[in-house]
């Protein structure tokens, strides 16, 4: 029985970004598939003037973590292009799953939801509030249309399924990075960088062991390989421009 639509006074659905996240991920490639897996490293989230008022945020610090509501703004498709499957890039790329199912970036909606850590609040020199946060996994000016605090005897479920996931949560590489690559970096970026490594920034199709990849990280220009579940750091430099 189909339901009954009910008269929606925002038909128009126009939301706007409250702030922007700026992070250490300047392009797609390389941000951690989910949300907590960067460790300590930090993101601020930066309010919209008209979302700029402390006010606004009158408590958050007693909360630990927060729910982000976030649009996919890089995944740029036309209006009703959107596929009813996507294949997980765990599955190996090849398995089609429902695209409601998984978390897909492409959706017909480009929304996304993390849960990141709250650090600490800091405030700019025109009193406006920034939010420190940790495990977010958002490209660097993603923008942020809502921000909820994770309430615990709410949002916890230790008993839920993980579904496809459950197949695929231990999955991860050994990095390799010699130490006198690691001295380029400042020494806070270090273990951060080893964690999204671990987690495989390649597309899941690609095994050659030949090929070397580059990702942006904290303003670095990082290359690796990858053979026999082992990532291979061969160089890090500065990004120039």
């Amino acid at each position: 029985m189909a339901a009954g639509k009910k008269e929606n006074q925002n038909a128009d659905h126009m939301i706007r970004p409250v702030a922007y996240i700026h992070t250490d991920f300047p392009t797609k490639f390389g941000i951690p598939r989910q949300s907590g897996l960067t460790g300590d490293l930090e993101a601020k989230i930066v309010f919209e003037p008209e979302f700029s008022n402390p006010e606004a945020i009158r408590g958050i610090e007693e909360f630990s973590h927060l729910w982000l509501i976030w649009e996919f703004s890089e995944n740029v498709r036309k209006p009703g292009n959107w596929s009813a499957t996507v294949r997980p890039p765990r599955l190996g790329g090849n398995m089609r799953v429902g695209v409601f199912a998984t978390r897909s970036p492409f959706r017909p909606n480009p929304l996304g939801l993390s849960v990141v850590k709250l650090k600490r609040v800091e405030y700019l020199e025109n009193g406006a509030p920034v939010l420190v946060v940790t495990g977010a996994d958002m490209m660097d000016g993603t923008p942020v249309f809502d921000i909820k605090p994770y309430v615990p005897f709410a949002d916890s479920h230790p008993e839920a399924k993980g579904g496809f996931t459950d197949q695929t949560k231990e999955y991860g590489l050994a990095v390799e990075i010699p130490e006198k690559l690691l001295e380029f970096l400042p020494e806070e970026k270090r273990d951060p960088l080893r964690a999204v490594l671990a987690q495989d920034p390649r597309p899941s199709y690609q095994e050659d062991p030949d090929r070397v990849y580059g990702m942006e990280f904290a303003g670095y220009e990082v290359k690796f390989t990858v053979s026999e579940k082992v990532l291979h750091v061969k160089s890090v430099e500065k990004c120039t421009g």
